[in-house]
């Protein structure tokens, strides 16, 4: 099996022939462990939304599209929360009093991109009258800024999670069985 004879065959597409030697890479072991984790990240990770009293008061239809927002982002390779997770932890604090002029605009610019994204017809009339078309370079940094810092602490609270949970060293799945049934 170590003469293998291979025949490519012309469709017409301008590309490079594919070469028997070369091999894909296998992935090694760390590289599935972060997959694990990242996939974890994106479905069973925390919230994390700005400590107020309000912070129960956002809307359901935002916090259900969390999951499939931040599985978009780790597709795009983006170490950073998503747009709706920043506008999440947000919305608490808008209620609390009144913010900077470049906060201001960083939210309405998110509340201007949910509408944009899930088509919401008369939040996005009002959202194209209030919110900026674009952020300044300067609310942009702060923005990213705060997605990473977001993004940060939601892992940390995951890995805060998965150590409180015993991890089988059969399988190296999470035992929360255990308490389900206590």
């Amino acid at each position: 099996m170590e003469n293998i004879n291979v025949v490519q065959l012309d469709f017409g597409f301008e590309t490079e022939p594919v070469s028997v030697k070369e091999k894909a890479a296998k992935p090694t072991k760390k590289e599935k462990d972060d997959f694990v984790f990242d996939f974890m990240d994106c479905l069973s990770s925390p919230i994390i939304v700005f400590k107020s009293a309000w912070q129960d008061s956002i809307p359901k239809d935002i916090l259900g599209r969390i999951k499939l927002s931040r599985i978009m982002c780790s597709m795009a390779n983006e170490k950073m929360a998503s747009l709706i997770e920043t506008l999440a932890y947000m919305m608490p604090r808008t209620y609390e009093a009144p913010m900077q002029t470049e906060w201001v605009n960083i939210y309405t610019w998110l509340g201007l991109q949910y509408a944009m994204q899930f088509k919401n017809k008369g939040q996005l009339e009002a959202m194209v009258e209030i919110a900026p078309n674009e952020l300044s370079d300067y609310e942009k940094r702060l923005l990213n800024n705060l997605r990473v810092w977001i993004y940060e602490k939601r892992r940390k609270a995951l890995k805060d999670i998965m150590k409180k949970n015993k991890i089988s060293e059969s399988d190296g799945i999470l035992d929360v069985q255990e308490k389900l049934f206590q």
